[in-house]
């Protein structure tokens, strides 16, 4: 009986959350109407500023009345850009046709699937359209669709400059590749980005802390620290041990990669990176190369994550050409959007 009753809440769940989403969708694709609407009616008028506030105020004042909150002047406007903005891609989906289709549910619930943007809702389309650059916009609304990031994870990944620390990653015709397909994870230089931002850790607020107390920090945050890793990460086990020649060694955090599929190891450094470091993290990589993955798994990742590092020290102490193993800085505050946009203009 209690397995029954688990199999009926879970349908009962996942049809709360279809209707949720076909809700939002819905919601997106009028707001996108009523924005065109506008536009349309504006241009058809005289052509001065005054008189589309003019009606947009007596429009606001209209809908109001009649339908309560949610159309104020400004929303109005939101409306309008959201219709100046995204006018090129939704006037050549299928998504608008959807709305005469409203009332047959099994076919918008079709439809509705196979659209890659349907996840998104107007609280999310209302902070992409803050993004003035169309590229890093149009990169943030593919990771939010395909991540299914909540409105408030994609606050924390623009305000983490994501798009600039994956771009001073990556070549510039891999930064063209990011507007257009978001991040693609396809071998391991793929989950590199620079600095991780760990602010959700809450370190920041100490003067001084240990890797243990990094450590436990993470595991007690662990959902948000894969969130920065990026995608297809599993959690495999904090102080991972194994021994050879009666000698014992410990891993800080293992994962696995689904989408690589490999074992991840990590290494934390809360201080400036020493070559010692780099060949410890070689000898883990070694370990599980030969004794833990299985002959169809890909070769072993093992990431360093460390306050300070020297990029020549890091080149000259692994082989020419290593794919396996790498170094990344961490932060634990929030950095400065325009400090990451002046490196990848100088980059």
């Amino acid at each position: 009986m209690i397995n029954l009753s688990n199999k009926i809440s879970n349908l009962i769940e996942q049809a709360r959350l279809q209707i949720v989403r076909n809700v939002n969708h819905i919601m997106v694709c009028t707001y996108y109407e009523v924005g065109k609407l506008i536009v349309q009616t504006i241009q058809e008028g005289e052509k001065r500023a005054e008189y589309g506030k003019n009606i947009l105020k007596e429009v606001s004042l209209d809908l109001t009345s009649l339908y309560g909150k949610g159309f104020s002047v400004d929303n109005l406007e939101n409306m309008r850009n959201f219709y100046l903005l995204y006018n090129y891609k939704f006037e050549n989906s299928e998504t608008l046709s959807r709305i005469s289709e409203f009332q047959n549910s099994e076919t918008v619930s079709r439809n509705y699937i196979k659209d890659s943007n349907s996840y998104l809702s107007w609280s999310h389309y209302l902070i992409l359209m803050r993004i003035a650059d169309i590229k890093e916009r149009n990169f943030y609304e593919i990771e939010s669709s395909q991540n299914q990031w909540s409105v408030r994870e994609l606050k924390r990944q623009f305000n983490s400059g994501l798009f600039e620390r994956l771009a001073l990653s990556r070549s510039k015709d891999k930064l063209e590749s990011l507007s257009n397909n978001g991040l693609i994870i396809e071998s391991p230089e793929d989950l590199i980005k620079e600095p991780l931002i760990l602010e959700f850790l809450g370190l920041s607020e100490k003067a001084a802390y240990s890797e243990s107390d990094l450590e436990t920090a993470i595991i007690n945050e662990i959902e948000k620290f894969m969130l920065e890793l990026g995608k297809g990460f599993f959690f495999g086990g904090r102080q991972v041990r194994f021994s050879f020649d009666e000698d014992h060694y410990f891993v800080d955090l293992v994962f696995y990669n689904r989408l690589l599929h490999c074992f991840v190891l990590i290494d934390l450094k809360i201080g400036k990176l020493k070559h010692q470091d780099i060949g410890q993290m070689q000898m883990y990589v070694n370990y599980y190369d030969r004794y833990v993955k299985l002959p169809d798994e890909n070769p072993t990742v093992g990431i360093i994550i460390c306050k300070d590092k020297s990029e020549a020290m890091v080149e000259i102490t692994l082989p020419q050409n290593c794919n396996q193993i790498f170094a990344q800085k961490y932060q634990t505050v929030l950095p400065s959007k325009e400090q990451l946009k002046h490196l990848i203009d100088n980059n």
